[in-house]
């Protein structure tokens, strides 16, 4: 048996293993009775299991007297601005995102769109446990529609967005490809990005339920896109994961830069335009601080998690943030990880530097960050952190979500993973080889 992961990221598992049809209907409740929604959002990537699990989810919504709006295959920033736009009480995303086809997930949201938070996650799981649920009347069940175009609704927010130059970026003509990983984001970046005057050229945009490629887009799974960019002479390629909150890129030359660079290549565009403060996770590249500190901003840092990067913007009253791997968030359009946002300001940025990525890493400072996961076994992340941290006394530290540890413009970052039973170690240097030392550091006690 595999293990039913529960974060503040929702709840996923292989299905038929760990997420069962009991599993999905307790959750579900649970979540109905805290957040006392009576309108819901439900979405899905493509998965062969994500059809199933919706209309059992809006099933089980309807039969607990919830009216259900359906958008369909729908990527995960999708789903959140239609919460919002539909004036829904909740959404409910059902994708694993980067995990394998075997699995599958409920990611859950509030009325603004946002995941909720620790102190609500904690009562919705209590009350999962629990498992006991009356149903009402069959006289009060609730409504189910399908959302027309719903894919129009976001990308017209997007365009919308002020610091995307749609103009300027029209008048380049850009020729880009796209690796949707055959997921959610098959149909809506191609079209996003044709609507901003791009020639696209797809790949992997087939939303079949397969993936013809490891899902995460990192460097080693996007093959594929590079020899298109090539191929094709495209000044860039995007790569998104199965949800398409996350946005990889690949340089005009055919090389993946990585998907750190997303975030800081959107930053300076926003910053160029309108000085704020920045919020980047623990796990973030300091590439952001540099590019913060350039245009005489503050970047703090948050606990890794979508919405403990969205709350603390919130607080500071961010104008950008985001994780470093390739997601970036934009509260002029709403406080999620968002592919179609990090590539409308990746192509602005291009249109007003007149280069592409490539001229980005040209003249900015580099770094190494090689990011590891190994299996604990019998091992807790708590037993190992105490080892951590004395192995690097002096080192800054921070223990809001596992240890982060910081030294001039190094750092190491250990913690449990919130998608998969595994520990993460990342680190950065600006030399691979210490990068790497400080991984090999710290897997030294894991082992």
């Amino acid at each position: 048996m595999s293990k039913l992961m529960r974060s503040i990221s929702g709840i996923r598992g292989i299905v038929g293993d760990t997420l069962t049809p009991q599993v999905l209907s307790s959750h579900v409740k649970a979540f109905l009775q805290i957040t006392n929604a009576k309108r819901v959002v439900i979405g899905r990537d493509s998965r062969p299991t994500g059809e199933a699990i919706s209309q059992f989810v809006a099933g089980i919504c309807r039969l607990s007297g919830v009216n259900v709006i359906d958008v369909g295959l729908s990527t995960t920033p999708s789903v959140e601005i239609l919460t919002t736009h539909f004036k829904a009480d909740a959404g409910i995303i059902i994708t694993a995102s980067h995990n394998p086809l075997e699995w599958n997930a409920l990611k859950f949201l509030n009325s603004k769109g946002l995941f909720l938070g620790p102190d609500d996650v904690k009562k919705l799981f209590e009350l999962a446990d629990q498992d006991r649920f009356d149903y009402p009347d069959y006289r009060t069940m609730g409504t189910y529609e399908i959302a027309p175009d719903a894919d129009g609704i976001h990308i017209q927010g997007t365009l919308s967005i002020p610091f995307v130059d749609v103009e300027a970026i029209r008048k380049c003509k850009f020729k880009v490809a796209v690796d949707a990983v055959n997921g959610a984001g098959s149909y809506i970046v191609p079209r996003l990005l044709e609507q901003l005057g791009c020639e696209v050229v797809r790949v992997h945009c087939e939303p079949d339920g397969t993936f013809p490629r490891g899902a995460e887009p990192i460097p080693e799974n996007l093959g594929d896109l590079r020899d298109a960019v090539k191929k094709n002479g495209c000044a860039l390629g995007f790569a998104v994961d199965p949800d398409a909150d996350r946005c990889a890129l690949v340089d005009g030359l055919g090389q993946s830069i990585g998907e750190e660079y997303t975030l800081a290549i959107a930053t300076e565009e926003v910053l160029s335009q309108k000085k704020g403060s920045t919020c980047v996770n623990l796990s973030t590249s300091r590439m952001n601080e540099d590019v913060a500190e350039k245009y005489e901003c503050e970047c703090s840092r948050a606990k890794v998690g979508e919405i403990n990067v969205s709350l603390q913007m919130i607080e500071n009253g961010c104008i950008i943030g985001g994780e470093g791997n390739g997601g970036v968030i934009l509260p002029a359009l709403h406080y999620g990880r968002d592919s179609l946002v990090a590539a409308a300001l990746v192509l602005s940025w291009m249109a007003h530097h007149q280069g592409g990525p490539e001229k980005f890493v040209a003249e900015n400072p580099s770094y190494s960050m090689p990011k590891k996961k190994f299996e604990l076994g019998d091992k807790k992340v708590a037993d190992i952190l105490p080892q951590v941290k004395q192995a690097f006394a002096g080192w800054k530290s921070d223990e809001r979500d596992g240890l982060w540890l910081g030294k001039e413009k190094s750092w190491v970052h250990v913690r449990a993973s919130n998608t998969e039973p595994v520990i993460r170690v990342i680190a950065e240097a600006p030399t691979l080889e210490e990068a790497e030392g400080l991984c090999s550091k710290v897997e030294g006690m894991i082992r």
